[in-house]
């Protein structure tokens, strides 16, 4: 399993929205890309995704932009990695064309660490990880001083 540079970038866009959460001031996608340093084509893509799968709305007008559409403490990296990838949380059937015991035994061992990696970002939300940003800039902050 390896985080693709689509679903970090999401993941990027999704934390600084959830910075944000307490104004109600929409951000702009200039904004978000400058921030998070993504290239804002690919930003726009990746924020409709995530509008289509209703983890952000987007605010229209001068003013508009994006906004997260549910309190951070509610939308798990799981959930988010599922929209932009695209994955499915069901039990995936055996693909192996062979159904020899092999095969089997492989297959059992990857659904299960499938489901423990589910798990883990079942078990994370972007309140979380606003959260743990912050301690780590407050730990570089107090080593610069």
């Amino acid at each position: 399993m390896e985080l693709s540079c689509k679903s970090e970038y999401a993941l990027l866009a999704l934390l600084e929205l959830a910075a944000h959460y307490g104004s109600s001031e929409p951000l702009q996608i200039r904004q978000i890309a400058a921030q998070q340093n993504i290239p804002d084509r690919y930003l726009e893509q990746l924020l409709a995704t995530l509008r289509r799968c209703g983890l952000v709305r987007s605010q229209r007008g001068a003013k508009g932009g994006y906004l997260l559409a549910r309190e951070p403490w509610k939308i798990t990296l799981l959930e988010a990695l599922n929209c932009i990838e695209g994955l499915d949380t069901q039990p995936m059937e055996n693909g192996s064309t062979t159904k020899t015991v092999e095969s089997s035994v492989i297959w059992d061992i990857w659904q299960e660490s499938r489901q423990a990696a589910d798990a883990v970002l079942h078990g994370y939300t972007l309140q979380d990880l606003a959260e743990r940003r912050d301690s780590r800039q407050q730990l570089d902050i107090m080593y610069y001083i």
